[in-house]
This record gives C-alpha cells, structure tokens and sequence, in this order.
C-alpha cells in the first residue's frame, strides 16, 4: 500500500537518511522516497499508518496530519 507523509523539518541528506531508517524500523522492507523539496515522503508498507509516523516523529520531524 502507497501511503503519503507530508514532513516538516527535513532538509538535507542527513535527513533524508534518519527517515528513511525510521521507517524501516517499522517495516525493514519498506521501500521509501524522500522529496526534500516538497517535504513528502512516499512510502510503499502495509504496516500501520500511524506507526510509521510515529517513527518519524520519534527522529524529530514533524509528520502532518
């Protein structure tokens, strides 16, 4: 399932790497694309939405609703 994160706080290649990671801690299989520009993060993952928010925002980026 594509789900679609709207991110504030990201903005460089650091960044892209720590949500990257925080997502994977949720799903390892995950496949994650981060635009840095438009601060959205495309993830394809059945877990739970929620969850993989919640992992971006414990790496300290705000995820909007």
């Amino acid at each position: 399932m594509n789900q679609t994160f709207q991110v504030q706080g990201m903005s460089c290649g650091h960044c892209v790497n720590a949500v990257t990671q925080a997502v994977r801690t949720v799903d390892p299989q995950a496949e994650v694309k981060v635009d840095l520009a438009s601060g959205k993060v495309e993830v394809e993952s059945d877990r739970d939405r929620a969850a993989i928010a919640g992992a971006i925002q414990e790496e300290g980026y705000t995820v909007a609703a």
